[in-house]
């Protein structure tokens, strides 16, 4: 898949007030400080399109993105396609952190709330990837996310993040002693991807899924 545009379109302060769900949409969440913005701006090819902040927690609102995209040209083509090329439109959101961030109570109930309405009541939410800080050993907060997705029914994926920042063997045992933690409590273990925004691993990988997924979904429409 190659990403034609991508672009912003709103913050809304409640999942009844983002855009239509007229398209699949594929949302973003992770502790806070897990470099979201960075691994979103990486799949998209615009360093500018999601706003990356030293500071935890600035991604306060649901943050909707207009995804234009296209099947990637087969290696042995050359020249235009006859009738051109089918591209898809889908959503992609950005979504507040969870865990620690400065910021009152009261703001981290409300957007734990937010939340979790978005995740239980948006119709048209295709997958969530979850992302986890691959410099570091299981947490208990992903582990204890994970398991509340489970209990609202919310399909998602794993992308274990900054895997650029640490060395290679200390990320390959932190991503199998995660998904060891987690065959404590699940039958079966979702698809996951190690990434680095830096280096762009698992960007096509990433976005191969993605295409695959709404793939289905237009056959499922047929």
């Amino acid at each position: 898949m190659q990403i034609k545009s991508a672009k912003y379109v709103i913050s809304s302060p409640d999942y009844e007030k983002c855009p239509l769900p007229d398209r699949p949409e594929y949302a973003f969440i992770g502790r806070s400080n897990v470099g979201k913005s960075s691994l979103i701006n990486m799949l998209c090819d615009n360093d500018k399109l999601a706003k990356t902040s030293g500071s935890p927690g600035k991604t306060q609102l649901l943050n909707h993105f207009e995804i234009s995209s296209a099947p990637t040209p087969k290696a042995n083509q050359t020249g235009p396609v006859s009738g051109g090329v089918k591209r898809t439109a889908w959503y992609l959101v950005d979504l507040p952190g969870y865990g620690f961030a400065k910021v009152s109570i009261k703001s981290r109930n409300r957007w734990e709330q937010m939340i979790e309405n978005y995740l239980r009541k948006r119709e048209n939410l295709t997958m969530v990837f979850v992302l986890i800080d691959a410099r570091h050993s299981p947490q208990k907060i992903d582990l204890e996310f994970l398991l509340q997705l489970r209990t609202w029914s919310v399909p998602f994926c794993l992308i274990f993040t900054k895997s650029d920042k640490e060395n290679q063997s200390v990320v390959s045992k932190n991503v199998k002693s995660f998904l060891e933690a987690m065959k404590k409590n699940w039958q079966f273990l979702p698809q996951h991807f190690v990434t680095s925004a830096v280096k762009k691993t698992g960007k096509a990988k990433i976005l191969s899924f993605i295409e695959e997924t709404n793939k289905s979904l237009e056959s499922k429409a047929d």
